[in-house]
């Protein structure tokens, strides 16, 4: 581990990067082509209209004698609905992002914290470029682990846009600053997303009477935090797909750039052109 640069100058550590889009949109077309999604949730239903082809689902399994968990490939498809509702909203905003899918949901939206930990843990092990998590623990004795593996994930930049509790309980990952955080907000407009001024929650996506896919190639109307979280992680798709060596913090701020709320003030200027520190001494 590098904690100090001794006998070394910039020269020695150099980093190929991206700017980054102006004002945070990308420039050009960008619909997420090359970018590698996983919907850590409740599985997605194979072939559904709406979703199109995934390109790998797992599922994580707890052995009832041993209480061995491991991750392995399935073809089950989706429990209850949920996965796929998300995994629908992910293509509808990145189009030609790679969808992958990991189960740790069963039926009735029902599921452990050891079981969230492990599917968690192999997406960011598998370095996806996002991960979308609309879902949370309240259990705070996964509090810290996943606090610790969520600031893994940020420093390997592989982004995880994680869902607030639509209740005000205290629930995790959600509340750590390593992750991006999502709320809904209840405009008509399904393609705007804002910034929150009044974090924990940083974001606000289309979330509120939302048209999903759903189980049986339905669709259903719906709402909820779960279902703004994965407009912002096609979001961050798009933006990758165009600017791919992005890191996690210029992700971030590119959302917050682009947020409809967020409005961009020219700092004030000399005659020649220099800023003006109006700060006192």
């Amino acid at each position: 581990m590098t904690w100090s640069l001794r006998g070394r100058g910039p020269d020695d550590v150099p980093v190929l990067a991206d700017a980054g889009p102006p004002l945070g949109r990308p420039v050009g077309p960008a619909t997420g082509r090359g970018v590698r999604v996983c919907v850590v949730d409740s599985g997605v239903e194979r072939d559904h209209p709406l979703v199109g082809p995934l390109a790998g689902s797992w599922v994580v399994v707890k052995d009832g004698e041993s209480g061995a968990i491991t991750v392995e490939p399935t073809t089950t498809g989706d429990t209850c609905g949920h996965g796929t509702a998300c995994a629908g909203i992910v293509r509808r905003t990145a189009p030609e992002c790679e969808i992958h899918s990991v189960r740790v949901l069963g039926e009735r939206f029902s599921g452990t914290g050891d079981i969230l930990m492990a599917g968690l843990r192999w997406a960011v092990e598998q370095r996806f470029d996002v991960v979308n998590l609309s879902l949370s623990t309240t259990r705070t004795r996964f509090a810290q682990e996943l606090h610790n593996l969520a600031d893994s994930a940020y420093f390997a930049r592989t982004v995880i846009v994680a869902s607030a509790h639509n209740t005000p309980v205290e629930s995790f990952p959600w509340r750590f600053a390593s992750v991006i955080s999502v709320g809904s907000h209840q405009e008509d407009d399904p393609e705007l997303h804002l910034y929150n001024p009044d974090p924990p929650v940083e974001f606000f996506g289309p979330g509120q009477n939302v048209s999903v896919p759903w189980l049986g190639g339905r669709t259903i109307r719906t709402t909820g935090n779960s279902f703004a979280t994965p407009y912002v992680a096609g979001l961050c798709a798009r933006v990758l797909s165009a600017h791919p060596r992005m890191t996690a913090f210029q992700l971030k701020n590119a959302l917050y750039l682009s947020a409809a709320n967020v409005r961009h003030v020219p700092r004030p200027t000399t005659a020649a052109g220099d800023i003006r520190d109006d700060s006192e001494n």
